[in-house]
């Protein structure tokens, strides 16, 4: 570039400038950095100079460092090359700062620096630099040069770079206004006016050798015929980025949907891997019934199954069932130096689990029952086709054969209560649901009509058979196992009469389905409003039922109508649910958070399973359970309470459907209605065999697929001992091993300034 003989003339600050004088510019794509050196080029001719300027930068993505070079001279200026021993040395990332960026630089140089870092931070090293610090990104920003996510800092610090050569603020003022730059001026005069700079001595600089220029290691050069293998790489190419990818484990749907709190998709993974026996050790470290909730769970977690967008949900159930049925694993107790005295109040799966997780972690448990065996509901509710005693009762041994006490048909009352609290370090209190509810209107007094859950009792015992038509009265799962088991014991038909839709119906879907499989009709937006008979009931009232407002649970409020009509009966089973009642409890205890307080003063007695939080089915109270042991043994240990954070879930747009075969979900194996009609043995026979987890996608976890190290443009992932090593020196950040995840196991972080270096 040819100087201008118009302009003003050199400041006396420049007139003994050294030339001629090289300056070169690092920055990375985006932010300026070859109009940066160009600006100054402009500077300098402004002042009479003869300059060159040109950048060194090809395809890089935004982002990757580049070079520019301006010289300086009083003459035309005849070299072309790059600039390897810059007199000036202006970065524009304090992150490139490195061998590469001093190279070539001898003590005495001026450094201009863009950072945050006060002056005082850069010693060692930089010590026998003329050096200035601005942060010109700040300040670019404060003045809106740029965008938001792109801050163009060229202008700005341009103006720090005059103030470090002793330009007056005319001068640059009237550089500025020839490059047409008058809108840049005041965030240029800004960093004119921060540049924090300091000297050094030049006795003391020229004392100091020079730098050692860095030179990159290079292979020799061979004839291409004796080419055997590839040379390895010598530019460090993971300076270009500001991004990398790294493997991280994110939460699976199943994971977050299991009441119980099981590693569902870790049991999954450990079946197809290493079979039963390690599915198991999975399994029971939260749960201490799998036989049980292989059987009688809804499946949340099948619900939330990201492959349920693809080709069908992975059947987790069967799968939890089938390890349970085909292991004999169990976990042994831990070894604790202070082993403590608890009691648990109710033998049902919420006591099971509190009094499980706690004798687990050493310590002893005496459960008091108040019936002749441990189960509740899972031994006198749930009917043996669904739930066969053994398969509890596998469940059960495997408790007590950890050392768990239990004192059967005990009904704790209140002073028993106040005795129990001194007697034992903590009492958890599982007492379920109260009375089950009953059903206010005319003629509830007539024979024939009997609660669900006692008629469920008797039948379980075998002292039941029916004769006639049976109507069911409810949409949970207690009236669906009343309906399908009145039909079990002799009855013609059964009709179940609920007051919302089918949509609606709180019992397990599966369950339902098999209802009317097996010959239950549904009687839909109905409520019974009165029943009639001579003695003996013979038919209901029922009203017809519109939809209303959502009520507290999101369902549409039940609107009855003076529409009514008769349905014939000869038997009604009430299943209406059960309320809440904690009559029991001492006069003086009132329950906060799941504990009991007495005044201002919290007492070691917890409250778990349905009594606490009315969720009503097996798989919350098992959870509950866990979560209150857990806590009292928190509490007890002094230990500050902990929430893990489970980060949100995989969702079903962050798995690479492409990457996997279309496989629909392995099937139980069903008895036909004909046969289930006449017994009451299991008719839902479970897998086949443990196929069914190949299918589970593992979301948010590496399975060592191979898929980011094939799909890795630049080579650098290789296998390790624990999956796959990412050579961050080399990665330039694009981010394609991490669109290719299949389970969305790795994610794109911003790099640390010392991850830069590191790269450089």
């Amino acid at each position: 570039m040819k100087n201008d003989t118009s302009l003003e003339p050199v400041p006396t600050s420049l007139a003994d400038l050294s030339l001629p004088l090289e300056v070169r510019v690092h920055g990375r794509g985006g932010q300026g950095g070859v109009t940066c050196a160009k600006l100054i080029a402009s500077l300098y001719t402004r002042m009479g100079f003869h300059v060159q300027t040109f950048g060194d930068y090809g395809s890089e993505r935004s982002g990757a460092p580049i070079q520019a070079f301006t010289r300086v001279d009083r003459q035309t200026i005849a070299n072309r090359n790059k600039v390897y021993r810059p007199d000036h040395l202006i970065v524009l990332d304090e992150a490139l700062m490195g061998p590469q960026v001093l190279s070539g630089t001898a003590p005495g140089a001026l450094l201009l620096l863009n950072t945050r870092s006060p002056l005082d931070a850069y010693g060692g090293q930089y010590a026998n630099y003329r050096l200035g610090v601005v942060d010109a990104t700040a300040i670019a920003r404060e003045h809106g040069i740029g965008s938001s996510s792109v801050v163009i800092i060229n202008t700005t610090i341009l103006g720090a770079y005059a103030r470090l050569l002793g330009v007056s603020l005319g001068a640059l003022e009237a550089a500025f206004a020839s490059l047409g730059l008058g809108g840049d001026l005041a965030a240029a005069e800004h960093a004119y006016e921060q540049v924090q700079i300091r000297t050094c001595d030049p006795a003391d600089a020229h004392a100091v050798a020079p730098a050692t220029a860095w030179q990159p290691d290079s292979a020799p050069v061979t004839p291409l015929t004796e080419h055997r293998a590839d040379s390895p790489a010598t530019l460090k190419t993971g300076s270009w980025s500001t991004q990398a990818p790294r493997y991280r484990n994110h939460a699976a749907p199943c994971n977050l949907a299991c009441p119980a709190g099981n590693d569902v998709r870790g049991f999954v993974q450990a079946l197809q891997d290493d079979g039963a026996d390690a599915a198991a050790k999975v399994l029971l470290r939260t749960q201490p019934l799998p036989s049980v909730c292989g059987r009688v769970c809804p499946a949340p977690c099948m619900q939330a199954c990201n492959r349920d967008a693809f080709d069908g949900a992975v059947n987790i159930r069967s799968l939890e069932r089938w390890v349970a049925d085909h292991s004999t694993q169990a976990l042994g107790k831990q070894a604790v130096a202070r082993p403590r005295r608890f009691a648990v109040v109710g033998g049902g799966p919420a006591g099971l689990s509190a009094a499980y997780q706690l004798v687990l972690h050493g310590h002893a448990v005496t459960i008091f029952e108040a019936g002749p065996a441990l189960g509740g509901v899972l031994r006198n509710g749930i009917p043996a086709y669904r739930l066969p005693p053994e398969a509890l009762q596998r469940d059960l041994q495997r408790i007590l054969d950890l050392g768990v006490e239990t004192r059967f048909n005990v009904r704790i009352g209140h002073t028993d209560l106040l005795r129990m609290q001194e007697e034992y370090d903590a009492l958890i209190v599982c007492a379920g649901l109260g009375p089950a509810l009953r059903l206010e209107a005319e003629g509830t007094g007539l024979a024939g009509l009997e609660q669900g859950l006692d008629f469920l009792d008797r039948a379980k015992l075998g002292k039941v058979e029916l004769r006639g038509r049976v109507v069911v009265v409810g949409g949970g799962n207690t009236a669906i196992d009343c309906a399908r088991t009145a039909l079990r014991c002799g009855a013609s038909s059964v009709k179940l009469v609920y007051r919302r839709g089918r949509e609606d119906m709180p019992a397990i879907a599966e369950e339902i389905d098999s209802a009317e499989f097996e010959g239950v009709r549904l009687v839909l937006n109905r409520q019974p409003v009165a029943f009639s008979g001579n003695g003996t009931v013979s038919a209901l009232v029922l009203a017809e039922v519109e939809p209303g407002a959502p009520d507290e649970s999101g369902r549409r409020r039940p609107m009855v109508t003076q529409r009514t009509s008769n349905l014939e009966c000869d038997t009604v089973f009430l299943a209406l649910g059960q309320s809440a009642g904690m009559e029991w409890l001492p006069g003086t205890w009132q329950v906060r958070d799941s504990r009991a307080w007495e005044g201002s003063q919290a007492l070691d007695v917890w409250f778990a399973g349905d009594c606490a939080t009315g969720e009503g089915t097996v798989t919350h109270a098992i959870g509950s359970g866990r979560r209150i042991a857990l806590a009292v043994l928190g509490r007890l240990d002094n230990a500050p309470e902990t929430q893990p954070d489970a980060g949100s879930a995989v969702a079903p747009g962050q798995i690479r459907f492409s990457h996997f075969d279309v496989v629909p979900p392995h099937r139980d194996k069903e008895l036909p209605p004909s046969v289930r009609r006449d017994s009451f043995e299991e008719c839902n026979h479970g897998l086949a065999g443990p196929e069914e987890a190949g299918r589970c996608f593992s979301c948010g976890q590496c399975t060592h697929c191979d898929t980011c190290l094939i799909y890795c443009p630049e080579g650098v992932i290789t296998r390790s001992e624990s999956g796959y090593r990412i050579d961050t020196s080399y990665c330039k950040g694009c981010g394609m091993c991490v669109a290719e995840c299949p389970r969305s196991a790795m994610e794109m972080h911003e790099k640390t300034k010392l991850e830069v270096r590191q790269c450089l």
